[in-house]
């Protein structure tokens, strides 16, 4: 019989923990091994890589519409959406002192929240005259402000602060994995439903208001998506680490690809990557050198590392490129 605290990847090291990893999931899909018997470290990378799958697609169409500090005014500002999620079900909680709130009632909170973050922007920068990046800062940082003071006010029992910045991934159940993969669900079909008219609202936003497509409209529609995504990684990875999640996999893709499709596979994909090899790292400093670090911020370090990688990568073939075309005309000249 099983020891009730068995605990497959303990004292596991890097590479020992990608062989198991495997091991078990081979065990998954053949039968062996139940949905009931995933343990911490599975449930974390699942989490975790759903959080990627979203942060992929609504960041790399952020990217692209030039909006990532718009992205990252909201996900400053749906603070407050979390504290007001929990005053007003402060009551239903009491029986459940590790939950903040509801899932239902955050995301409604979040969208509310995102939704007047991007129109108090747009009102100020159309209305106020006001230059875009200046409009979101003021609104950023005067929201943001406001969240902490209802924080401090409103949540003196419960652990908000902490959470907001970087999440706890050590808490995560098998209940974060159905809300992480419902949203994905919800921006997979979004983005297929409304792929062409993303792309056109993107790349030609006049022409998309001739053929009478508001690029209003889907601006709105990827917020929420931005929202949402945010909202149900804040038990993972907090509301503001987010952000590497929705750029860093993205910009590496870019450096790649200049093909949509392609890019948002590569997004995805890089995201992933980042966050298996993240949690494996975790495991493996933990085992090797007796430090437990926060998983969030290893896997988001390795995206900036993995980032870094791909701009050396890129500057070497361009270097490589540029030194074939030098040689070619230098024969040329001959």
């Amino acid at each position: 019989m099983l020891c009730e605290f068995y605990h497959p990847y303990q004292n596991l090291n890097f590479f020992q923990f990608i062989f198991e990893f495997f091991s078990r999931l081979l065990s998954f899909f053949t039968g062996q091994l139940s949905y009931e018997h995933l343990v911490s470290d599975e449930i974390q990378i699942l989490v975790l890589m759903g959080v990627a799958i979203s942060s992929g697609l609504v960041g790399t169409f952020l990217i692209l519409r030039k909006m990532t500090m718009l992205a990252n005014s909201l996900s400053h500002t749906i603070l407050i959406g979390i504290v007001l999620a929990f005053v007003f079900t402060q009551q239903s909680q009491q029986n459940d002192p590790h939950s903040i709130a509801p899932m239902e009632a955050m995301l409604i909170a979040s969208l509310i929240t995102g939704f007047l973050t991007a129109f108090l922007t747009e009102f100020l920068t159309k209305t106020g005259k006001l230059q875009e990046d200046a409009s979101t800062g003021i609104i950023f940082t005067s929201l943001f402000a406001l969240g902490i003071i209802l924080v401090t006010i409103l949540t003196k029992s419960a652990h908000i602060g902490i959470e907001a910045v970087m999440g706890n991934v050590d808490a995560l159940n098998k209940d974060d994995l159905y809300w992480v993969y419902l949203i994905v669900l919800f921006n997979v079909i979004f983005i297929f439903l409304f792929f062409k008219e993303y792309v056109i609202t993107t790349f030609d936003p006049n022409l998309a208001f001739a053929l009478g497509f508001s690029p209003f409209v889907y601006n709105y529609l990827l917020m929420a998506q931005v929202s949402t995504t945010t909202i149900t990684s804040f038990r993972a990875v907090g509301v503001i680490l987010v952000l590497a999640f929705m750029t860093g996999p993205s910009l590496a893709a870019r450096l790649l690809t200049h093909r949509l499709k392609i890019l948002l596979l590569l997004s995805v994909f890089f995201g992933c990557f980042c966050a298996f090899i993240g949690v494996a790292l975790t495991r493996h400093i933990l085992t090797v050198y007796g430090m437990a670090l926060s998983t969030s911020g290893v896997v988001v370090s390795t995206i900036l590392v993995f980032y870094l990688l791909i701009v050396l990568f890129t500057s070497k073939q361009r270097f490589l490129s540029r030194k074939m075309i030098n040689l070619e005309i230098a024969k040329n000249d001959f």
